[in-house]
């Protein structure tokens, strides 16, 4: 497959923006249509370098969407809602045959999904949900955000800790995936006296960032002993400053450490007994989207299947079979 170079495509979307747009295409004979025609695929994603899940999420997507498998694919990139949006309103008028969307926010997509609908465009979710009438997409391939919070939450609550006082490092505000897995401490912790947030804070989703906040809480001399954090890159960057400060983390130590994603370095870290929990949050979804435009939707929703990991119970065989 031949690469091409990401190239920078402005939109006008109240006001001038920038968006990375990168094309791939690639060689070979094609199954294409019904009339050998390449299937024109407008995918929008998040940006690959965000996370260790979405570099994956974006290599399934480019391992599938390629002219061998019958698709004329392009692809856009950002972490703005606004951008994305201003990517699908372009694809709409270069007439694409399906739009599939993996969305930075969850809000504001009512109007291009109608245009999609209007032209005769098919969409399709994966990943993330979005809040918009269920006949403006085809089809959804997304994780359970709130099951992956709510069951890191309830095996926190089986450590049955006197008090906890967490460190709460969210991923970018207003993505389906902070919504959930905010959603379910959010409420634990309103529910039980003895559950308490030293801080809430988002990451965005980087490692950096997360370890600002954490240095900043031992500067203030605040006292923690959970780290909830919504990414492994963020975990890993919350780590950072507990060793540059000497506070022991993982199994029997000072700090309970949660990370999600399953990435196999994070998941190593569990075998390795430094963190406690990691949640698995399942990035290949391009097989199911390409069987749903190959023969069809059978199902408005398809949930990925995903689970939590434990350090106490965590086998080499997990961190080989699940990490991504």
């Amino acid at each position: 497959m031949k690469k091409f170079v990401t190239k920078l495509v402005s939109f006008a979307l109240i006001g001038a923006m920038s968006f990375a747009l990168a094309g791939c295409k690639s060689g070979g004979t094609s199954e294409g249509g019904g009339d050998g025609k390449l299937i024109k695929v407008g995918i929008i994603n998040n940006d690959p370098n965000e996370s260790g899940y979405r570099t994956a999420n974006d290599k399934d997507m480019k391992a599938t969407f390629t002219k061998e498998n019958g698709y004329d694919a392009q692809f856009a990139y950002s972490l703005k809602n606004e951008e994305q949006i201003a990517a699908a309103q372009k694809y709409v008028q270069d007439g694409v045959d399906y739009l599939l969307i993996s969305a930075a926010g969850t809000s504001g997509w009512d109007s291009v999904l109608q245009d999609a609908k209007n032209a005769g465009i098919k969409v399709i979710l994966f990943d993330r949900t979005i809040d918009a009438d269920e006949s403006l997409y085809e089809a959804s391939i997304v994780s359970d955000m709130a099951k992956e919070g709510q069951t890191a939450v309830d095996w926190l609550a089986s450590q049955n800790l006197p008090e906890y006082n967490i460190i709460h490092i969210q991923g970018v505000m207003g993505s389906s995936a902070q919504i959930g897995r905010s959603g379910a401490l959010d409420t634990k912790v309103g529910a039980e006296a003895t559950w308490n947030i030293i801080t809430q804070q988002t990451g965005n989703w980087s490692a950096e960032e997360a370890q600002q906040i954490v240095q900043a809480q031992i500067d203030a001399g605040k006292k923690f002993n959970v780290i909830y954090a919504e990414n492994d890159d963020m975990a890993k960057g919350a780590v950072q400053a507990l060793d540059k400060a000497g506070i022991s983390h993982g199994v029997g130590k000072d700090v309970i450490i949660i990370g999600f994603d399953c990435n196999k370095w994070a998941l190593q870290e569990l075998l390795a007994g430094n963190w406690n929990y990691d949640g698995q949050c399942n990035p290949f979804q391009a097989s199911y989207i390409n069987d749903i435009i190959k023969n069809g939707a059978k199902q408005k929703t398809v949930i990925m299947e995903e689970k939590g990991f434990d350090a106490s119970t965590i086998t080499q065989a997990d961190v080989d079979q699940y990490g991504i």
